[in-house]
């Protein structure tokens, strides 16, 4: 029987560094985790499978993501938690003729991204560290089952933003090919809550949206705000660009606000109890409290994107200040 040696544990972001002058980027030994760090103690931690953010930590010390116990960190699968991102189909699509064959959510957060570098803020007013990442239909970190069902040639940009306030994430995906494709993009962004029972979620009142949880029915949401109290899997389209934020409140508090650059759909999703119990990546099984995903996306369609042209989008949490 061989024998495969165990991933490296995930370890608990460094303590926050009161002296350095500006921000730093860091990596683990093994290479496959980049740490970005400002000097006020923020945080973001990305492992390059999946360019999956991991760990976003504010200026106080806390955990801002909700990242599963049970997590799969060496590689072997996608993450449960944190933000992984979903590209190029959002669930399954099988009647799809490009994307049908896909396994849920494509092959983005199923392959290992290369770091491409990183620019800085060091402003006063404006101190923040961006970390780009790139994945290709070329490269050699790609999920080797997309080729063969999704043949297209194509360029992905992620970028990672923290500042003292806020977290960004943005896309850029570019068709390289000589032929149009159809794409989803969506950041299956993890907030972290305290208790979900003390949560409301604000900024979607009016909106239209698919009931997944109920036979994938189109409803309109009249409950101002939205509370979480069973499982929920909602594709909301609200209204306006994305400026307007959808925010996570808890106990009166806002704790999250976000905000879109052309992703026109909000996905709400919470497991619950039952749903947790049955996926084995899910820890603590009661982790269903104390947490809830807002996951910006254009996944109410399909992105038609041409050759030589670049679909671009993006989100940005911002706390509480």
């Amino acid at each position: 029987m061989v024998h495969k040696p165990k991933p490296a544990p995930l370890t608990a972001l460094a303590a926050p560094r009161n002296q350095a002058a500006q921000p730093s980027v860091t990596f683990s030994a093994d290479n496959a985790r980049v740490t970005a760090e400002l000097p006020t103690g923020e945080a973001v931690e990305v492992l390059l499978h999946g360019a999956t953010v991991l760990r976003w930590r504010d200026g106080a010390g806390r955990e801002r993501l909700w990242l599963s116990e049970a997590a799969a960190v060496d590689g072997s699968r996608a993450v449960r938690g944190g933000v992984p991102v979903v590209f190029p189909v959002f669930g399954t699509a099988p009647d799809h003729p490009q994307a049908g064959r896909l396994p849920q959510h494509g092959f983005a957060r199923t392959s290992r991204w290369e770091f491409l570098g990183k620019s800085t803020s060091e402003s006063a007013a404006d101190l923040s560290v961006k970390l780009d990442f790139g994945l290709s239909s070329a490269a050699e970190g790609l999920d080797p089952t997309a080729a063969p069902l999704w043949p297209f040639r194509f360029n992905l940009i992620y970028s990672v933003t923290l500042s003292r306030e806020s977290l960004t994430t943005s896309i850029v995906v570019t068709n390289d090919d000589d032929k149009a494709f159809d794409c989803q993009v969506l950041m299956h962004t993890y907030l972290r809550v305290g208790d979900i029972a003390a949560v409301e979620i604000t900024g979607l009142d009016g909106a239209s949206y698919v009931d997944k949880v109920d036979g994938a029915k189109t409803k309109t949401e009249s409950s101002a705000p939205l509370t979480i109290t069973g499982e929920t899997d909602r594709v909301y389209t609200p209204a306006g660009d994305g400026s307007s934020p959808v925010s996570v409140v808890e106990n009166g508090k806002t704790t999250f606000s976000v905000t879109r650059e052309n992703l026109g759909n909000v996905v709400v999703w919470n497991p619950w109890a039952e749903k947790a119990a049955g996926m084995a990546d899910f820890a603590p099984r009661d982790g269903f409290k104390n947490m809830v995903c807002i996951e910006p996306g254009a996944v109410g369609g399909w992105q038609s994107v041409e050759p030589g042209d670049a679909f671009e989008g993006a989100q940005t949490i911002t706390l509480p200040q």
